[in-house]
Formats: C-alpha cells, sequence, structure tokens
C-alpha cells in the first residue's frame, strides 16, 4: 500500500481514515475505533499526516510522530473550504487530506506534553478565579435583597463576610446558612488559587523563555508561562504582525476595490493570551499616567485616543516584542529615548 498522505478525522472513540498515493489516487478509506488507530499506522509506510488542531490532537500527533509519520495540524477553520459537499466524517478526512499538502496552508506547533500540563494550570487558575468571583458577586447581591449593601473592593467584601459570620447581625437563619455555604466555598478557593500559582511560578523559574518574556513591560510570570507554553516554536510566525493577527489583536477587514475598511479587532486565536496581554497593557497605561516622561508615545496615543483602545493598540505591540523575543532568543531592551532640547 503506497500511501504518501493521510488525512484523519478525529473523534473520542471512531476515526475517519483517508489516504491518497503520490499521483493523489485514493488509496485508503477506513473508519477505525480507537484501539486501532496506532496498530494501522504501525504498518503504514512513512507518510504526511493531517489532523484538525482540536481536542487530543497534540496527544495523537506525539503518538504518530513517535512511529516516524509527519505530522502536520491546521485550524478547522482552514479545512472548511475543501470539504466538497456535505458534511460527514468521510469528507472532513479527505477534505483534511487535501489541505495538508496546500503549500499556503498554516499549521499549528505540536505541543509537547509537559507544555499542555503547564497550560492546564493556567486554564484551571482561570476558572476558579471565575468561580470566585461569582462566589463573590452572588453573596453582594443576596445581601443586598436584605438591605446589606458594602463599598467596592476588598475592603467593601471584608466587611460583608465579617456580617455575615456575626451571629448577632439581623440576617434570617435560612439566608444565614445559603450566605455560609457560598463563604466555604470562598474560603477554599484561595489556598488552592494559591497552590497552582506557586506551581506556575516554579515553572517559570526554570523556563528560560518565559524569563526573557518577563523582562517586556506589561506581562508578567502568568503572561509569560501562557506565551511560552501556547507558542512551542515561534518559527510558525514569520513576523509579529502574524503573531498578533494569530491572538486576534488586528483590525477585522473587509476591503474592497482597492478601499480598505478596517473594523474592531478581529478576535481570532486564543481569547485567553489576549485577555492577558489587554490586561497587561491596561496596567502598562495606568503607570504611564503617573510617570508620563517615561511613556512619551502612550502619553500621545492617549491624548488622540480613548483608554481602551489605546491599551489594545499596546497590547498589539506588546505581541510583536514576545513574538521577537522567542524567535531571536533575547530579552527585550527599552528603547532609549531621545534627550528634550
Amino acid at each position: 500500500m503506497q500511501v504518501t498522505t493521510i488525512g484523519i478525522d478525529l473523534a473520542k472513540n471512531v476515526f475517519q481514515v483517508h489516504g491518497v498515493d503520490a499521483t493523489g489516487k485514493v488509496a485508503i478509506t477506513k473508519k477505525l475505533r480507537r484501539s486501532q488507530v496506532l496498530p494501522l499506522f504501525e504498518r503504514l509506510p512513512r507518510c504526511l499526516i493531517g489532523m484538525e488542531a482540536c481536542a487530543t490532537s497534540h496527544h495523537w500527533a506525539r503518538e504518530l510522530e513517535a512511529l516516524g509519520h509527519a505530522v502536520r495540524l491546521r485550524p478547522a477553520s482552514y479545512v472548511k473550504a475543501y470539504v466538497k459537499r456535505g458534511k460527514n466524517d468521510a469528507a472532513d478526512a479527505a477534505a483534511i487530506c487535501e489541505a495538508v499538502t496546500r503549500p499556503s496552508m498554516r499549521f499549528v506547533a505540536i505541543k509537547s506534553a509537559e507544555q499542555q500540563a503547564l497550560l492546564m494550570l493556567h486554564r484551571t487558575r482561570d476558572l476558579l478565579v471565575r468561580q470566585r468571583t461569582q462566589l463573590i458577586n452572588a453573596m453582594r447581591a443576596h445581601l443586598a435583597e436584605l438591605g446589606l449593601v458594602a463599598a467596592q473592593g476588598r475592603d467593601g467584601l471584608t466587611s460583608l463576610i465579617g456580617i455575615v459570620r456575626d451571629e448577632e447581625s439581623h440576617i434570617p437563619d435560612l439566608a444565614r446558612k445559603a450566605l455560609h455555604a457560598l463563604l466555604d466555598q470562598l474560603d477554599a478557593l484561595g489556598p488552592q488559587i494559591g497552590g497552582i500559582e506557586r506551581h506556575i511560578h516554579a515553572e517559570h523559574r526554570s523556563n528560560d523563555a518565559s524569563r526573557r518574556l518577563e523582562t517586556i513591560p506589561g506581562i508578567g510570570v502568568i503572561g509569560a508561562t501562557a506565551i511560552a507554553a501556547s507558542v512551542p516554536d515561534a518559527g510558525v510566525f514569520k513576523s509579529g504582525r502574524e503573531f498578533a493577527a494569530w491572538i486576534g489583536l488586528v483590525p477585522r477587514q473587509n476591503s474592497s476595490g482597492g478601499k480598505e475598511r478596517l473594523g474592531s479587532i478581529s478576535k481570532q486565536g486564543d481569547r485567553y493570551l489576549r485577555r492577558l496581554l489587554v490586561v497587561g497593557a491596561t496596567a502598562v497605561i495606568r503607570h504611564t499616567r503617573a510617570h508620563p516622561d517615561k511613556h512619551p508615545w502612550l502619553m500621545h496615543l492617549l491624548a488622540r485616543r480613548p483608554a481602551k483602545v489605546v491599551a489594545v493598540a499596546l497590547a498589539n505591540k506588546m505581541a510583536r516584542i514576545a513574538w521577537a523575543v522567542l524567535a531571536k532568543g533575547e530579552s527585550y531592551r527599552a528603547p532609549v529615548l531621545a534627550a528634550k532640547v
């Protein structure tokens, strides 16, 4: 069986395989159970394998590369154009097989198990932080129904917690039981989030790329480790502009007839990285307003544009710098400000 290129439509239990030979003639089309995948590829000659970058794709890519095959992952949205008609597993596998051979196709770098494990820490921390916010908002809303309202921030929350735990406060017993259930969960989340952050900091100290990314203003330990784990190979992007576009920090285009029409940012790519960069840019803007002489470019931009627009522009710039730091293997060097005349 002279198979040169194979497309695999991944699933939990049933996989569709579509393979062609060097002339493009269909050589294999088969539906496999999960346990049958690796035995089949152990028997096949070394070939190019294409898969959509989706759940479990990095695991299967590592397993197939260990057998000697060349594996390429691509975003699912890039494969859609190659589906001829209808939507089923066989058509998807054939489209993947066709798309992987296109010279202009963009691929996703395969992550190691360690990089995926670090990203799991990030996702878990993000989930727990959102749950903590939900618990706080729920407790504030419930107490507001009883006429108990406190100021925003940590001090206001502390005062509300004190009222709930004060047995002498005028809160109905049933309401107190419900609020204590929320407080118990809130108390448990703090140590859990702290433990995860300690693991992330430990990984940061042992990762050279992460330490170099931290030298960029606006990128801290959380952002640096997330970028380092999400981008195992900066070489898949030709420039910092491509990296910023991958994150979704560039304007959406609707251009035609030689006229450029730019809208809001595309919001494509990794939402988590985009949020971290925008939050980091917001912190830099806050520092800029306190020390305007250190960031003249930002001060000029703030004078002409709203702060949120400036934050996105700065996040785009930070993404480009992050790509340069990863691609060139160097740390960030701040530009030298021109002397005032």
